[in-house]
């Protein structure tokens, strides 16, 4: 229980220091970055790739401002954008794997579970480097390098696949209170206060090096991952840039 509230308010804070490093003016932000080989040229997938089940949570911003996770929503999106993607690489030049489900009860303390967790990390290490201001010093004069480490051996051990697709999205949308009060303050406060979002990470990594050869930073202020064409949508917007 502890475990859960402390992950929750690192989601906030993570979230909530994302929107403060990021213009929405455009109502879109996207980032993406692949990793160079030795003649300097993006490298390119050759292998076959696994999508790890994707970390997906859906919720509703109520009057209050508050986010409400919803449940159904979340399921629906992690059905339908797991096909969206798989829909959007199948070009015959990439050899897709069955998709990993990250086993119910795996234990956090697991090689496996280490791995996982990491994946959590990492994405909240992309998403605030890789926004407008919030990149680290360290990282300025350095291409890609975020890894994964050995210990994504596992996940090849268990898949035999090359490399795994790791996803990590919160998707937000304005209740219909929520909805009102906006539409109050452009009238009387002359400005958005604020509603729904989409922020989400997608990164390929080699499992034969732990190596993150690609990412994709998205964040904007529209999508809706309810349905198939706003699945189709989200996923064509995580791929930016895929290295195929």
């Amino acid at each position: 229980m502890q475990k859960s509230l402390i992950r929750g308010k690192f989601h906030f804070f993570a979230i909530t220091a994302l929107l403060l490093l990021t213009s929405f003016n455009s109502l879109a932000y996207t980032q993406s970055r692949v990793l160079k080989g030795p003649d300097g040229k993006p490298v390119k997938i050759e292998g076959s790739v696994v999508m790890i089940e994707p970390d997906i949570e859906l919720s509703e911003v109520l009057a209050g401002g508050v986010q409400e996770p919803r449940q159904a929503w979340s399921e629906t999106a992690r059905r339908l954008y797991p096909q969206a993607i798989k829909a959007k690489i199948n070009n015959g030049r990439v050899k897709q794997l069955p998709d990993f489900i990250i086993p119910k009860d795996l234990d956090s303390g697991s090689r496996l579970g280490q791995v996982i967790r990491l994946n959590y990390a990492v994405s909240v290490s992309i998403l605030i480097s890789t926004a407008p201001g919030g990149q680290l010093a360290t990282k300025k004069s350095k291409q890609l390098d975020w890894s994964f480490g050995p210990g994504v051996e596992e996940i090849r051990k268990q898949t035999g696949a090359d490399y795994a697709l790791f996803t990590y999205v919160r998707d937000s949308y304005t209740s219909g209170g929520q909805a009102a009060l906006r539409v109050i303050g452009l009238l009387l406060l002359g400005g958005d206060i604020g509603g729904g979002q989409q922020v989400g990470v997608t990164t390929l990594v080699d499992l034969r090096t732990g190596q993150v050869v690609w990412f994709n930073f998205l964040a904007k202020q529209t999508g809706d991952l309810r349905d198939e064409q706003g699945a189709a949508a989200t996923a064509q917007s995580m791929l930016k840039g895929f290295p195929l």
